[in-house]
């Protein structure tokens, strides 16, 4: 950690200002250069400045590159956090930069406007396709009343949502997650997720681009790996299971919400489905084959659909692995 880089990347309006957006919520350059009225060449100049000094992460997802600050545990974090206090503490003491903020965040709102009003376009787009799945299988509230209670009093931990879609399930755990990391390869549905998280603080939650066959995290990374309605798009489910695998940490769980193995080919076709989904041995092969121990699946038997959930754990490796495979 570079002290003097820190405040000579601070000495300087407009990233302060920068700094104050991006403490509520995660940005594209272009949106940070929207509420600025300032060009994006410039705001990236600025934003380069911050993240050489471990202030800013920047992401590029597509043709995009989004900006967040940064949060965590060590000790440039701990530094970011103390900033965001200081900084709120000025807008109170000096009155010019009080009202630049408060500008900000009135320009900050139209584009939580925008975001909203582009992803309920996108729904309307696709209502008719979500609503003919939805019509075969249990409502989604009886099947997130389903996951929680299977999840129980488990703490979740990081939690890692894969093929997050619309971002449902990162909301429904925000509050008893440590953090979320929510991940999907459609740039499409993360515009629909960001959206729908954008009121949630940025230190909870993260969106990431990323395939759920290559995950693009390091090893024992989360405690909690949750695949909700994604499973049957895998063209190699071991794959995808084997990756969950690898990023969950000793002691961790994985939570699958998929279908059981049905013969609706149609749904290969008009919504893409690689899979008629899993039975429970082939599902069971799968997990033992990713080393982890599943627990007794549940169903929920309320349409043509059945929706399953399979829990499994990982060994802890403070446990013999027989102790951790029966528990």
């Amino acid at each position: 950690m570079d002290i003097e880089a820190i405040f000579r990347a601070l000495a300087d309006g407009t990233r302060l200002r920068i700094m104050r957006l991006l403490g509520s919520m995660e940005l594209s350059v272009g949106e940070v250069a929207q509420v600025l009225g300032q060009s994006q060449p410039r705001v990236s100049r600025h934003v380069g400045i911050l993240s050489a000094a471990g202030l800013v992460e920047r992401r590029k997802e597509g043709s995009w590159v989004f900006l967040r600050a940064r949060h965590g545990g060590d000790a440039s974090d701990a530094v970011g956090g103390r900033i965001e206090e200081l900084l709120e503490a000025c807008e109170g003491e000096d009155r010019d930069f009080g009202a630049a903020c408060e500008q900000d965040r009135r320009q900050l709102a139209q584009i939580r406007t925008a975001r909203e009003k582009e992803a309920a376009s996108y729904f309307a787009d696709h209502a008719e396709d979500w609503d003919e799945v939805r019509r075969l299988h249990s409502s989604d509230e009886q099947v997130e009343h389903a996951l929680a209670a299977a999840l129980g009093d488990y703490p979740l931990g990081r939690l890692l949502d894969i093929g997050t879609g619309t971002g449902r399930m990162a909301e429904l755990f925000a509050r008893s997650a440590e953090r979320i990391v929510a991940l999907d390869k459609s740039l499409a549905m993360l515009r629909v997720a960001r959206a729908k998280l954008q009121h949630l603080p940025t230190e909870r939650v993260e969106l990431v681009q990323g395939d759920f066959a290559q995950l693009p995290f390091n090893d024992a990374s989360f405690d909690t790996v949750l695949f909700h309605q994604v499973l049957h798009f895998a063209q190699d489910p071991a794959l995808a299971i084997a990756e969950a695998a690898r990023v969950l940490r000793p002691g961790g769980k994985v939570a699958i919400v998929d279908f059981a193995a049905h013969r609706h080919e149609e749904l290969r076709e008009r919504h893409a489905h690689a899979r008629l989904g899993f039975s429970d041995a082939q599902m069971q092969t799968l997990l033992t084959d990713a080393g982890l121990a599943q627990q007794p699946p549940l169903s929920l038997d309320g349409g043509t659909l059945v929706v399953k959930i399979w829990i499994a754990l990982a060994a802890d490796e403070n446990l013999p692995a027989r102790t951790a495979a029966a528990s």
